[in-house]
């Protein structure tokens, strides 16, 4: 039973929303300022592990001490070689195409982009058999048109910049568009070439931001039988964290090999990881799972158009980012998207919790009732 809580449960959702805003906007800005992504991914799962793995540790010691051990609790090879694998996808892979696409985009874009993985999951748990989808039903139309907006929101934010808005930074800050190009080279072919190599990268992050989307709904659908084999949470996470960075390290030992490249110093660099292993993995694990016991998973999933909302705002203020019309109206279809695949579900509960009565049963009922209401007149006469 979900319980409500009162107005705590919509201060944490907002929280949880400005919260990613902040993840959005700092790893966007620690990335501008030339730190790499996937030394990046090193750091924030390093620290992410420093400080879930100990807390873990002691939560199942103190478990261990109350209750026995049953067999879901212990941690077998077996198991370690599955956390292994979704680290490996859920993690390392995701977290690492994800932060390479932001660079290429923007962090409006890449706020924009989560609100289409409800809908990714949906596509992929339907694919591998765990949803059904009534064509004939309200909620089978609202989930087709759920994917079909969110289709086209990528494909608006792709392939269509159109007008850009002033930032709402200070005027000295400079425009990352086709007129400053032209203002700042003497060549305006060689000014074309740049922006078309930039408009290539837009639209490459783009697509990548969809695939990490992808890869992150798809793990978060296999997680859900690795919890029933391994109930613990709290160490499933820890651990995944740990095999990340440890997949991490290798990662961008390959992609950057100059080691004087890794230091941080005390800049926006070390801001993101302290900010991104602290409150994106930590608080936000906690706060999420808390704010769906109390309210469910789709209360959570609905509010998610706010950190859109708060990230372009922010980014522009702080950042100087150009926000174009395209963007705008392809995170209006993916919010759209997400609210009509969260109602087909939701409406498709309602159907399920709420039974239909066939029309013959109550035909049926209506014409005993009659019958018992003439026997208890005639009892009456008699």
């Amino acid at each position: 039973m979900v319980m409500d809580g009162g107005k705590t449960p919509y201060v944490v959702a907002v929280a949880i929303q400005v919260i990613y805003m902040g993840l959005f906007v700092v790893s966007k800005a620690a990335f501008d300022s030339g730190i790499n992504t996937y030394v990046f991914i090193f750091y924030r799962l390093a620290a992410a592990s420093a400080l879930l793995l100990p807390i873990a540790l002691i939560s199942n010691h103190r478990s261990r001490l109350t209750t026995k051990a049953t067999p879901e609790q212990t941690m077998s090879c077996r198991l370690l070689f599955k956390l292994f694998l979704y680290a490996l996808l859920g993690n390392t892979f995701t977290l690492n195409v994800y932060n390479v696409s932001l660079k290429q985009t923007s962090a409006t874009v890449g706020s924009a982009a989560t609100n289409s993985m409800p809908v990714f999951t949906f596509l992929i748990a339907l694919l591998l058999g765990l949803e059904k989808i009534k064509l004939r039903s309200r909620s089978g139309l609202g989930k087709l048109a759920g994917v079909a907006l969110c289709l086209a929101g990528v494909l608006v934010i792709a392939f269509y910049a159109g007008p850009s808005i002033r930032p709402l930074a200070h005027p000295t800050l400079q425009w990352k568009n086709f007129s400053f190009l032209l203002q700042n080279f003497e060549d305006p072919f060689l000014a074309h070439k740049l922006w078309l190599v930039s408009n290539d990268a837009w639209i490459r992050g783009t697509f990548l931001l969809l695939l990490a989307c992808a890869a992150w709904s798809l793990w978060i659908v296999l997680l859900v039988p690795l919890l029933k084999e391994y109930p613990n949470k709290l160490m499933a996470t820890a651990m995944q964290c740990l095999f990340g960075a440890l997949q991490s390290f290798f990662v961008a030992m390959m992609a950057e090999r100059d080691f004087t490249k890794w230091k941080l110093g005390l800049d926006i660099g070390l801001l993101a990881v302290l900010y991104s292993a602290f409150f994106g993995t930590g608080a936000l694990m906690y706060l999420q799972a808390w704010c769906a016991e109390m309210k469910g998973p789709v209360f959570v999933a609905m509010w998610s158009p706010l950190a859109l909302v708060f990230t372009t705002f922010c980014s522009s203020f702080f950042l100087g980012e150009v926000i174009h019309l395209g963007s705008i109206l392809g995170g209006i279809l993916l919010v759209a998207g997400l609210y009509s695949v969260l109602w087909g579900k939701s409406n498709e509960i309602e159907n399920k919790i709420t039974p239909v009565v066939p029309k013959e049963r109550e035909n049926q009922e209506e014409r005993t009732v009659q019958e018992k209401h003439e026997e208890d007149e005639l009892a009456s006469h008699v």
